[in-house]
């Protein structure tokens, strides 16, 4: 991905530090009940915080209602990106096609929006920012912006808290099963898109490796890479196996984490 060079010392500096007000006012955000919300700086578009969110600018875009027209006009003026390491957290649900062969339409469409919802919820409360649903899959990113430098930290632990909040801890069992995967690697961040189109999101092969981790783990189940494990600090100790990724030429070893 091409980068003005100038475009890209600014995007690098903003994703990897950002300003201590630009974390404090999305902690602050975080702290008003609502969903949904942009997915940038978390300001609420519905609820008791919406209507003081419009007076300042932050309602849903017309171009991109997942943002607010300020952080979509942010993103649209600087174009490009730049490359850093982040942490990706991918959840989908497993047996979607029969789950939903075993109720109508409506009511597997009421399924998909509450996991929507618990998945936002969570990914918001561990700093994190959606990147996108796509069918049954939530996709997640963690970056320094949002997080400092615990970012793969807040990924697994988003990871666990949303297999317990789809009930995956619960004796009873889940209200939807799901299986994620998480990993810490280097990535391009930045604007794409054009026009009103523009939108911020993660490319490379980061992404990619994630992606097959998700589609790999079984119900209740999340696949971290060692380095991701790592760098989060989870117990060195954990088993480690190694698994083989479609796509990928050698395997990736893995530690399995479940709801605990």
């Amino acid at each position: 991905m091409q980068t003005d060079p100038k475009d890209e010392a600014f995007w690098h500096d903003f994703l990897t530090r950002g300003s201590s007000v630009e974390r404090s006012a999305r902690l602050l955000l975080k702290r008003i009940p609502a969903s949904p919300r942009c997915r940038m700086c978390a300001a609420p578009f519905s609820g008791i915080g919406a209507p003081v969110m419009r007076l300042i600018g932050k309602r849903p875009s017309e171009s991109n209602p997942n943002m607010c027209g300020s952080c979509f006009r942010f993103i649209s003026r600087h174009h490009g990106g730049a490359e850093i390491e982040a942490t990706f957290v991918f959840a989908d649900i497993r047996g979607s096609t029969t789950l939903a062969e075993g109720m109508s339409s409506g009511e597997f469409h009421r399924l998909l929006d509450r996991f929507y919802t618990t998945a936002s919820t969570v990914v918001f409360d561990h700093d994190g920012a959606v990147d996108k649903f796509v069918g049954d899959e939530l996709v997640a990113m963690f970056f320094p912006l949002l997080t400092g430098d615990k970012h793969a930290a807040r990924g697994v632990e988003a990871a666990r808290a949303l297999l317990r909040a789809t009930g995956h801890a619960d004796p009873a069992g889940p209200w939807v099963p799901i299986g994620a995967g998480v990993h810490t690697g280097l990535s391009w961040f930045g604007a794409v898109g054009e026009g009103p189109h523009v939108e911020l999101t993660a490319l490379g092969d980061a992404v990619n490796i994630t992606a097959r981790l998700a589609s790999a783990a079984g119900a209740g189940e999340i696949l971290v890479t060692s380095y991701a494990a790592t760098a989060a600090g989870l117990d060195p100790d954990l088993e480690r196996r190694q698994l083989a990724l479609k796509g990928k030429q050698d395997t990736t070893e893995v530690v399995s984490l479940g709801a605990g």
